[in-house]
């Protein structure tokens, strides 16, 4: 394989949690009076971290989220998961054969560690993805798209940044992973390849993944 290091994104492209979570927020959002489609929430929040819901409502409106946003949100989106939450298809056996090749992966994503936890206990994922292989935007502070959380997700593995390559499915995490020096692959399951400017390249499904990073 050309890489050294495979990141991988959480939220959609291991976890089907997409549909789950923005069908959540836009309501939510639009229960506090900030109306919000779904169609919204994916162009607006989709592969951001938290803090981007706050500040891109507090930018558009002047008013701020209430202070137990964060918690109520999560508490609906943790019992969505415990109900409806599936690994996306193809996942299982893209990473074993990752583990039968011997190539380092590891999981960086815009959502907590506690998010990431429950949905791989959900899923089975966590046999895969052990503590040290899992990072957050809570390690870094600032989410996608800067380049904070794929360069210690590097930095933490041993691996230059040149050597890594990330798998994404939204346009911000395209944006982070360029911004971070490094190859990134788009997952087309629910963003258009159009959308992912700048990607090394695109693939809609997981069987296809080891293919184009040999």
């Amino acid at each position: 394989m050309r890489y050294e290091l495979v990141i991988f994104d959480n939220d959609g492209v291991l976890v089907d949690s997409e549909p789950l979570s923005n069908t959540i927020l836009a309501a939510y959002l639009t229960e506090l009076g900030h109306p919000t489609s779904y169609e919204d929430s994916l162009r607006d929040y989709m592969g951001g971290a938290v803090h981007r819901v706050h500040d891109t409502v507090l930018e558009r409106t002047g008013r701020r989220l209430p202070e137990g946003f964060d918690e109520e949100f999560h508490a609906r989106v943790f019992a969505a998961f415990a109900r409806e939450l599936e690994v996306v298809a193809g996942v299982p056996d893209m990473l074993a054969k990752l583990v039968a090749e011997g190539v380092p992966y590891c999981v960086a994503s815009s959502g907590s560690h506690e998010r990431i936890r429950v949905g791989h206990h959900k899923t089975g994922l966590d046999r895969w993805f052990p503590e040290g292989r899992v990072f957050s935007a809570q390690d870094v502070g600032r989410g996608k798209p800067a380049p904070d959380l794929f360069l210690h997700a590097a930095e933490r593995m041993g691996v230059a940044p040149e050597r890594c390559v990330v798998v994404e499915d939204s346009p911000l995490g395209v944006r982070a992973a360029r911004a971070a020096g490094m190859d990134v692959y788009g997952f087309t399951a629910m963003t258009p390849a159009a959308k992912f400017g700048t990607a090394t390249g695109y693939f809609d499904d997981m069987g296809q993944l080891l293919g184009l990073l040999a």
